[in-house]
Protein backbone atom coordinates (compact mmCIF):
# COMPACT_ATOMS: atom_id res chain seq x y z
CA UNK A 1 0.00 0.00 0.00
CA UNK A 2 1.03 3.62 -0.70
CA UNK A 3 2.59 4.48 2.49
CA UNK A 4 2.12 8.67 2.95
CA UNK A 5 -0.77 9.41 0.51
CA UNK A 6 -3.62 11.23 1.70
CA UNK A 7 -5.71 7.91 3.14
CA UNK A 8 -9.00 9.78 1.32
CA UNK A 9 -7.10 9.78 -1.94
CA UNK A 10 -6.33 6.16 -2.29
CA UNK A 11 -10.49 6.02 -0.33
CA UNK A 12 -11.04 7.71 -3.79
CA UNK A 13 -8.84 5.31 -5.80
CA UNK A 14 -10.45 2.13 -4.63
CA UNK A 15 -14.40 4.07 -5.14
CA UNK A 16 -12.80 5.34 -8.84
CA UNK A 17 -12.20 1.34 -9.46
CA UNK A 18 -15.42 0.11 -8.21
CA UNK A 19 -17.28 3.20 -9.86
CA UNK A 20 -16.02 2.17 -13.05
CA UNK A 21 -16.95 -1.22 -12.74
CA UNK A 22 -20.50 -0.61 -11.85
CA UNK A 23 -21.18 1.56 -14.71
CA UNK A 24 -19.53 -0.88 -17.44
CA UNK A 25 -16.31 0.97 -18.20
CA UNK A 26 -14.11 -1.71 -17.33
CA UNK A 27 -14.79 -5.08 -16.41
CA UNK A 28 -11.77 -7.82 -15.09
CA UNK A 29 -9.67 -5.72 -17.38
CA UNK A 30 -8.79 -1.80 -17.51
CA UNK A 31 -7.47 0.46 -14.79
CA UNK A 32 -7.20 4.05 -13.24
CA UNK A 33 -4.52 6.22 -11.26
CA UNK A 34 -3.71 9.03 -10.00
CA UNK A 35 -0.83 11.32 -9.69
CA UNK A 36 0.54 11.13 -5.64
CA UNK A 37 -0.86 14.12 -3.81
CA UNK A 38 2.35 14.58 -2.36
CA UNK A 39 4.88 13.96 -4.84
CA UNK A 40 4.44 14.72 -8.05
CA UNK A 41 6.78 12.55 -9.14
CA UNK A 42 4.69 9.20 -8.13
CA UNK A 43 1.59 8.02 -8.84
CA UNK A 44 -0.90 5.03 -7.08
CA UNK A 45 -2.18 2.57 -8.94
CA UNK A 46 -3.38 -0.74 -7.95
CA UNK A 47 -1.76 -4.21 -8.44
CA UNK A 48 -2.99 -6.57 -11.30
CA UNK A 49 -5.86 -6.93 -10.25
CA UNK A 50 -9.70 -6.81 -11.98
CA UNK A 51 -11.04 -3.11 -10.69
CA UNK A 52 -14.26 -4.44 -9.44
CA UNK A 53 -11.57 -6.22 -6.45
CA UNK A 54 -9.57 -3.47 -5.84
CA UNK A 55 -9.22 -2.51 -1.77
CA UNK A 56 -7.04 -0.10 -0.18
CA UNK A 57 -4.38 -2.45 0.47
CA UNK A 58 -4.44 -3.20 -3.22
CA UNK A 59 -2.73 0.12 -4.21
CA UNK A 60 0.87 0.76 -4.94
CA UNK A 61 3.05 3.82 -5.70
CA UNK A 62 4.79 4.01 -8.60
CA UNK A 63 7.62 6.63 -10.04
CA UNK A 64 6.76 8.50 -12.66
CA UNK A 65 10.37 7.94 -14.71
CA UNK A 66 10.41 5.11 -14.91
CA UNK A 67 6.97 3.27 -14.25
CA UNK A 68 8.31 0.78 -11.97
CA UNK A 69 6.66 0.34 -7.94
CA UNK A 70 8.27 2.51 -5.90
CA UNK A 71 8.65 -0.70 -3.25
CA UNK A 72 11.12 -3.35 -3.85
CA UNK A 73 8.99 -5.94 -2.69
CA UNK A 74 5.75 -4.28 -4.15
CA UNK A 75 3.08 -7.30 -6.01
CA UNK A 76 2.71 -8.00 -9.55
CA UNK A 77 1.57 -4.77 -11.65
CA UNK A 78 -0.11 -4.16 -14.29
CA UNK A 79 1.24 -4.76 -17.63
CA UNK A 80 0.12 -1.16 -19.37
CA UNK A 81 1.42 0.93 -16.57
CA UNK A 82 3.41 2.79 -18.94
CA UNK A 83 0.33 4.18 -20.21
CA UNK A 84 0.04 6.23 -16.78
CA UNK A 85 3.63 7.01 -16.21
CA UNK A 86 4.44 8.24 -19.73
CA UNK A 87 1.02 10.40 -19.54
CA UNK A 88 2.28 11.54 -16.35
CA UNK A 89 5.72 12.58 -17.43
CA UNK A 90 3.88 14.11 -20.72
CA UNK A 91 1.40 16.08 -19.13
CA UNK A 92 1.69 18.04 -15.43
CA UNK A 93 -1.56 19.02 -15.94
CA UNK A 94 -2.84 15.57 -15.45
CA UNK A 95 -3.60 14.36 -12.03
CA UNK A 96 -5.65 11.22 -13.10
CA UNK A 97 -5.73 8.56 -15.62
CA UNK A 98 -8.19 5.80 -16.83
CA UNK A 99 -7.68 3.05 -19.52
CA UNK A 100 -10.36 0.93 -20.64
CA UNK A 101 -12.06 -1.29 -23.32
CA UNK A 102 -15.51 0.31 -23.57
CA UNK A 103 -17.12 -1.34 -25.50
CA UNK A 104 -19.81 1.81 -27.67
CA UNK A 105 -16.24 3.22 -27.67
CA UNK A 106 -14.32 0.80 -29.35
CA UNK A 107 -15.60 1.33 -33.17
CA UNK A 108 -14.59 4.57 -33.37
CA UNK A 109 -11.26 3.52 -33.18
CA UNK A 110 -11.79 0.70 -36.11
CA UNK A 111 -13.83 2.40 -38.38
CA UNK A 112 -11.91 4.40 -41.12
CA UNK A 113 -13.67 7.55 -41.30
CA UNK A 114 -15.42 7.26 -38.29
CA UNK A 115 -15.24 10.06 -35.21
CA UNK A 116 -16.22 10.81 -32.30
CA UNK A 117 -17.43 13.93 -32.10
CA UNK A 118 -19.96 15.79 -28.76
CA UNK A 119 -23.37 15.17 -29.33
CA UNK A 120 -24.72 16.04 -26.35
CA UNK A 121 -23.93 18.87 -23.83
CA UNK A 122 -22.71 16.32 -20.87
CA UNK A 123 -19.60 15.23 -23.80
CA UNK A 124 -17.98 18.84 -24.45
CA UNK A 125 -14.61 17.61 -23.81
CA UNK A 126 -14.21 15.26 -26.55
CA UNK A 127 -13.60 18.34 -28.95
CA UNK A 128 -13.64 18.38 -32.05
CA UNK A 129 -13.06 14.01 -31.79
CA UNK A 130 -10.10 12.04 -29.99
CA UNK A 131 -7.13 11.38 -31.90
CA UNK A 132 -6.70 7.50 -32.75
CA UNK A 133 -3.33 5.96 -31.55
CA UNK A 134 -2.23 3.49 -34.22
CA UNK A 135 0.17 0.83 -32.67
CA UNK A 136 1.43 -0.10 -36.08
CA UNK A 137 3.16 3.25 -36.43
CA UNK A 138 5.39 2.85 -34.01
CA UNK A 139 5.84 -1.08 -33.10
CA UNK A 140 4.79 -3.12 -36.73
CA UNK A 141 1.82 -5.05 -37.39
CA UNK A 142 2.54 -8.19 -35.32
CA UNK A 143 2.14 -6.93 -31.85
CA UNK A 144 -0.78 -8.00 -29.18
CA UNK A 145 -2.09 -3.98 -29.34
CA UNK A 146 -0.78 -3.67 -25.76
CA UNK A 147 1.72 -0.67 -24.14
CA UNK A 148 4.60 -3.17 -22.90
CA UNK A 149 7.03 -0.42 -22.35
CA UNK A 150 7.96 2.99 -21.99
CA UNK A 151 8.49 3.87 -25.46
CA UNK A 152 5.05 2.50 -26.46
CA UNK A 153 3.98 5.07 -23.47
CA UNK A 154 5.58 7.42 -24.69
CA UNK A 155 3.85 7.13 -28.73
CA UNK A 156 0.76 7.39 -26.89
CA UNK A 157 0.90 10.36 -25.21
CA UNK A 158 2.27 12.14 -27.73
CA UNK A 159 -0.88 11.04 -29.92
CA UNK A 160 -3.06 12.20 -26.87
CA UNK A 161 -1.20 15.59 -27.20
CA UNK A 162 -3.29 17.97 -24.99
CA UNK A 163 -6.42 16.19 -25.15
CA UNK A 164 -8.35 14.68 -23.11
CA UNK A 165 -9.16 11.33 -24.47
CA UNK A 166 -7.62 9.25 -26.96
CA UNK A 167 -8.52 6.59 -28.71
CA UNK A 168 -6.09 3.34 -29.30
CA UNK A 169 -7.31 1.14 -32.51
CA UNK A 170 -8.21 -2.31 -31.99
CA UNK A 171 -7.88 -2.09 -27.89
CA UNK A 172 -9.84 0.73 -26.19
CA UNK A 173 -9.27 4.25 -24.76
CA UNK A 174 -7.34 6.72 -22.47
CA UNK A 175 -9.14 9.48 -20.90
CA UNK A 176 -7.24 12.15 -18.27
CA UNK A 177 -8.63 15.03 -16.80
CA UNK A 178 -7.07 17.80 -13.42
CA UNK A 179 -8.57 15.20 -10.84
CA UNK A 180 -9.60 11.52 -10.26
CA UNK A 181 -13.07 12.27 -9.72
CA UNK A 182 -13.37 14.26 -13.48
CA UNK A 183 -11.48 11.23 -14.67
CA UNK A 184 -14.32 9.08 -14.20
CA UNK A 185 -16.98 11.19 -15.01
CA UNK A 186 -15.11 11.74 -18.63
CA UNK A 187 -14.68 7.99 -19.29
CA UNK A 188 -18.46 7.20 -18.48
CA UNK A 189 -19.59 10.16 -21.15
CA UNK A 190 -17.13 8.83 -23.19
CA UNK A 191 -19.39 6.07 -23.46
CA UNK A 192 -22.62 7.47 -23.03
CA UNK A 193 -21.36 9.35 -25.88
CA UNK A 194 -20.55 6.86 -28.62
CA UNK A 195 -24.00 4.56 -27.53
CA UNK A 196 -25.78 7.75 -29.08
CA UNK A 197 -23.96 7.94 -31.45
CA UNK A 198 -24.37 4.49 -32.43
CA UNK A 199 -28.16 4.82 -31.71
CA UNK A 200 -28.06 8.28 -33.95
CA UNK A 201 -26.09 7.06 -37.15
CA UNK A 202 -28.51 4.95 -38.63
CA UNK A 203 -30.82 7.48 -38.42
CA UNK A 204 -29.38 9.60 -40.62
CA UNK A 205 -27.12 12.95 -40.57
CA UNK A 206 -26.14 13.69 -36.71
CA UNK A 207 -26.45 17.43 -35.55
CA UNK A 208 -22.71 17.30 -33.31
CA UNK A 209 -22.12 20.16 -30.87
CA UNK A 210 -20.10 23.10 -32.65
CA UNK A 211 -16.91 23.62 -31.24
CA UNK A 212 -18.18 26.59 -28.92
CA UNK A 213 -20.94 24.68 -27.56
CA UNK A 214 -18.16 21.57 -27.00
CA UNK A 215 -16.49 24.02 -24.56
CA UNK A 216 -19.26 25.94 -23.31
CA UNK A 217 -19.92 22.58 -21.74
CA UNK A 218 -17.30 22.36 -19.72
CA UNK A 219 -19.73 23.88 -16.81
CA UNK A 220 -21.34 20.30 -16.34
CA UNK A 221 -17.91 19.28 -15.23
CA UNK A 222 -18.13 22.14 -12.48
CA UNK A 223 -20.80 19.54 -10.99
CA UNK A 224 -18.57 16.69 -11.13
CA UNK A 225 -19.54 15.83 -7.11
CA UNK A 226 -22.98 15.01 -8.05
CA UNK A 227 -22.56 12.20 -10.37
CA UNK A 228 -19.92 11.16 -8.47
CA UNK A 229 -21.65 10.65 -4.89
CA UNK A 230 -24.31 9.14 -7.03
CA UNK A 231 -22.08 6.83 -8.51
CA UNK A 232 -19.89 5.88 -5.46
CA UNK A 233 -23.24 5.40 -3.16
CA UNK A 234 -24.27 2.56 -6.45
CA UNK A 235 -21.04 1.02 -6.33
CA UNK A 236 -20.73 0.76 -2.73
CA UNK A 237 -24.39 -0.96 -2.58
CA UNK A 238 -23.51 -3.00 -5.16
CA UNK A 239 -20.73 -3.81 -3.54
CA UNK A 240 -21.89 -4.62 -0.35
CA UNK A 241 -20.11 -1.60 1.06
Amino acid sequence: MASNANPELIADLVDANHILFHQGIVDAFGHVSVRHDADPSRFLLARNMAPAQVAAGDIVEYHVDSGEAVAADAPRPYLERFIHSEIYKARPDVMAVVHNHSPAVLPFGVVKGARLRPACHMCGFLGEGPPVFEIREHAGAATDLLIRNRELGTALARSLGQERVVLMRGHGCTVVASSLRLAVYRAVYTEVNAKLLLQALPLGEVEYLTPQEAAAGHTTEGQVDRPWNLWKAQAREAAGR
